[in-house]
């Protein structure tokens, strides 16, 4: 099952993210969030968060429509977003996508891909998406489907990956090790309509990105 998680960070292209919500069998607001909500003429099935930047119209517009609401106090130890992958993961959700995750601010961005580092180590597979990217994490492998005028990045985020293999990219690597801190990876080409990537060890960052 798949949980859609919809934060407060920049959406641009409401259409283009249409295709996360047709995967979801549950959608989770976050606070702000909302007011992408109601852009795309949907209702969550929560509402979660300090709701501390949630507008009061977008509030009263939701509880009329008798969503539940979930308020945390604006004091406490985690973002709202882990909170909402926490209710997620807790009620047993295999896939979460995580949209309007990626903005201005890049402390939240950057604790949003640790957020995935969270669900990968419970088994979960994660993704965090907006109009230009999509970021995933992978200990084992994964397949990814072109998407035209897309780059494929592949980072570590563990202190060395071994044994990175890809097919289907302009720039093959056969069984290599990258290194924490290496650029190596950035903006390798779709050769094919599928490009597949395989690691004995370590944890890789997996983004395909436009311009």
């Amino acid at each position: 099952m798949t949980a859609l998680i919809v934060c407060s960070g920049s959406i641009e292209d409401y259409s283009y993210h249409m295709k996360y919500f047709e995967g979801a069998q549950f959608i989770i607001c976050v606070d702000g969030g909302a007011k992408h909500i109601r852009k795309f003429g949907l209702v969550p099935d929560i509402l979660i968060g300090d709701l501390d930047s949630i507008s009061k119209e977008d509030l009263d517009y939701f509880k009329d429509l008798k969503v539940k609401i979930i308020k945390y106090p604006s004091q406490k130890a985690m973002t709202d977003t882990e909170i909402a992958v926490n209710y997620v993961v807790d009620n047993g959700y295999k896939e979460v996508v995580i949209i309007g995750g990626i903005g201005t601010r890049i402390d939240h961005s950057l604790a949003n891909i640790f957020l995935l580092k969270q669900m990968l180590d419970k088994g979960i597979k994660g993704t965090l998406a907006n109009e230009k990217n999509e970021i995933t994490l992978i200990k084992d492998g994964i397949k990814i489907k072109k998407e035209k005028g897309a780059k494929l990045t592949l980072l570590p985020l563990t202190k060395v990956v071994e044994g990175i293999t890809t097919k289907g990219l302009y720039y093959p690597l056969d069984c290599e090790d990258i290194e924490l801190g290496s650029s190596r990876g950035v903006s390798n080409e779709f050769e094919d309509e599928f490009a597949e990537i395989s690691i004995k060890s370590g944890i890789l960052i997996v983004i395909k990105s436009r311009d």
